[in-house]
């Protein structure tokens, strides 16, 4: 689904998003139990009522678990902790290390956690500090606007609904946190668009993109057109281009260095949101997106903070 989330959605984006069937617990290998560093090894029977799982993939978690609660392991200890041969053991931490995500000393050969973590790690940070900073910001402009109002960040080739609050009068219960949208047919994609360097934005344009609706814009140079618009003015508006009946209004929300570390949007039926309301809720989404960037640090160009 998109950033734009249909306009009757739930009050709030706190409930956990559906579990993929990838995340489901474990079957053909073990559960944890507990032991002396609180991860070990995991019994050999499966359960009935389990999804599978892919076991290279759990046991290299499990490794990184134990390696986050020891620091500097040896294969032979991590072969024994997991109950799998030292050559299986070495083979993970083999895969690990050449993506950065464990690495060995060299006299002592002994493996602990890697710096990719670190940028992984920020990952996930970035988008809890932008839901925190936004938190009671949506809350306002949901009842100021009366309509569904949601935090999406970039994620790939998409955009991801990590906040989601809707306090107006047109409630029902479906909530989008967790859902991705296409760049070029949501206003928060448009917004990230606008902003992405002209190399990568190039490599977007240079796929076919999907119409979802008649009114998706799907030619390049119309989207680099409408681009253009929405630097200008500053914020994204789609009608109908992902959804028939669904229009909404996007602003970027810009981090301390001045990168866009997401945007909030207002969504809702077209009937409701037509021209002369559209701008009224655009004018509010950006003044709301820029407080939520001067929480985050965010100055403007003559180093004072943005003023809301």
């Amino acid at each position: 689904m998109s950033t734009d989330a249909p306009a009757d959605v739930p009050t709030t984006a706190a409930a956990t998003p559906a579990v993929a069937p990838d995340a489901a617990p474990h079957a053909a290998h073990r559960a944890p139990r507990s032991g002396r560093y609180g991860v070990t090894s995991m019994p050999t029977e499966s359960r009935s009522d389990a999804a599978p799982v892919v076991q290279s993939v759990d046991r290299a978690i499990v490794v990184m678990e134990i390696l986050a609660a020891r620091g500097w392991t040896g294969v032979s200890e991590l072969a024994r902790e997991l109950d799998i041969h030292r050559s299986t053991a070495f083979r993970l931490l083999s895969t690990l290390e050449r993506r950065g995500v464990v690495e060995q000393h060299g006299a002592t050969q002994k493996y602990r956690l890697g710096f990719a973590l670190v940028r992984l790690a920020t990952a996930v940070r970035g988008s809890l500090d932008l839901s925190g900073a936004a938190r009671d910001v949506c809350e306002r402009l949901s009842l100021e606007t009366d309509e569904t109002v949601t935090v999406a960040v970039l994620d790939g080739r998409e955009v991801l609904n990590v906040h989601q609050v809707n306090l107006s009068s047109h409630r029902v219960n479906v909530d989008w946190v967790g859902s991705h949208g296409a760049l070029h047919g949501t206003a928060s994609g448009k917004a990230f668009l606008a902003h992405l360097p002209e190399r990568t934005l190039d490599a977007i344009l240079a796929s076919p993109l999907e119409a979802f609706t008649s009114a998706t814009i799907v030619e390049p140079e119309e989207l680099r057109r409408d681009l253009g618009r929405i630097r200008d003015r500053g914020y994204a508006v789609t009608r109908e281009e992902l959804e028939e009946g669904l229009n909404a209004v996007a602003a970027p929300v810009r981090n301390h260095d001045g990168t866009i570390a997401g945007t909030l949007s207002v969504s809702g039926p077209s009937y409701r949101l037509q021209e002369d309301r559209l701008r009224w809720v655009a004018d509010l989404t950006l003044e709301a997106a820029a407080e939520v960037g001067q929480r985050l640090g965010y100055r403007s160009a003559n180093g004072e903070r943005v003023p809301v």
